[in-house]
């Protein structure tokens, strides 16, 4: 398979591009978060990308920071509860953009690093990605998915952040 992976940040993108390479996949990296509130957090998370790809010998796709962008289609949702309706509507938001530039890009295919952290709703984000044409659900926290990428963030040096992405998870 030919996928274009979604990534939020390196070390949930660790685990998953080595799952889907041991799979026998051909992977491109997207990155595309802007829901990462600084511009200053959005590029340490791009410059871990950037080692993890010459690291693995995939490209790097980098979206553009378009906070703004984000803050408006999850207006009204700010003050609900980490793990709730805005997380859902922001899973909404990075998979839409992730089929569109899929789709910009010649794959048929894509899918997303979200569904390894313990503190994502995968169920949620499978539900929401099969509502968008070319996704691929795959639960990359499955074996000890999110302990792996804690092993090759340490291994590789990639920065780990201590929040999610957004002002409203901190």
């Amino acid at each position: 398979m030919k996928l274009l992976l979604h990534s939020c940040c390196a070390p949930c993108a660790s685990a998953s591009v080595e799952q889907l390479l041991d799979g026998g996949n051909t992977v491109e990296l997207f990155y595309y978060m802007p829901s990462i509130f600084s511009l200053e957090e959005y590029e340490k998370r791009l410059d871990s990308l950037q080692i993890l790809s010459k690291h693995f010998q995939i490209p790097l796709h980098a979206g553009r920071y378009e906070h703004e962008a984000w803050l408006s289609f999850i207006q009204g949702l700010e003050t609900e509860k980490e793990g709730g309706a805005r997380c859902f509507r922001c899973y909404e938001f990075l998979l839409r953009a992730s089929q569109q530039k899929a789709q910009e890009l010649g794959f048929n295919q894509f899918s997303t690093t979200l569904t390894i952290s313990p503190y994502k709703n995968a169920e949620k984000i499978r539900t929401i990605g099969l509502q968008c044409n070319g996704f691929a659900f795959f639960d990359f926290k499955q074996n000890n998915g999110y302990r792996r990428s804690i092993e090759l963030s340490k291994a590789l040096g990639l920065y780990r952040q201590k929040f999610c992405a957004c002002e409203f998870s901190k």
